[in-house]
């Protein structure tokens, strides 16, 4: 049975949060990119684009992180790009253990980026690695057995529920 804690309306004003907190929080620098780990988190990277691009002075770009989440040694950047100078945030939907966000740091640790954020719709407070969410939309005090799931359908977040 699902419990959810989230629908697609409630998500679509913390994105909207997190957007203006993003822009509050770089006004020192000109460019952020925006790194969405497959599925849902890109499709958050995508919603979070157009929201910071209305209010954000700088450029803003998109990028994709492609990796096994539950075996995350090969982590793939599509497009690659230079990130140099710029305001990297990793964006995904839950963060459970830190693992994945740490995992997805590493390929952007080849550059020198000028700061790497990171972003999660709902955060637990599970940590195993040393992750702390930067930009939380929902934080969720859960046991260990509970699992979140974020939904979506298309290019839509839908809704998160606890199980």
């Amino acid at each position: 049975m699902k419990k959810y804690i989230l629908d697609k309306k409630l998500a679509a004003r913390k994105l909207e949060r997190m957007a203006l907190e993003i822009a509050e929080r770089n006004t020192d620098t000109g460019h952020i990119v925006l790194a969405g780990i497959r599925e849902s988190g890109s499709i958050m990277a995508a919603k979070l684009l157009p929201m910071i691009q209305k209010i954000f002075e700088g450029k803003t770009d998109l990028v994709k992180v492609l990796m096994d989440k539950k075996h995350p040694d090969a982590v793939i950047i599509d497009p690659v790009t230079d990130f140099n100078n710029k305001v990297v945030i990793i964006v995904d939907d839950v963060a459970n253990s830190g693992k994945t966000m740490t995992y997805a740091i590493k390929p952007f640790l080849e550059y020198q980026p000028q700061k790497i954020q990171t972003l999660v719709l709902v955060e637990r407070t599970h940590k195993t690695f040393p992750i702390s969410a930067d930009y939380v939309g929902l934080s969720v005090a859960t046991t260990l057995q509970e699992h979140i799931f974020v939904e979506t359908e298309g290019d839509e977040i839908t809704g998160a529920y606890l199980m």
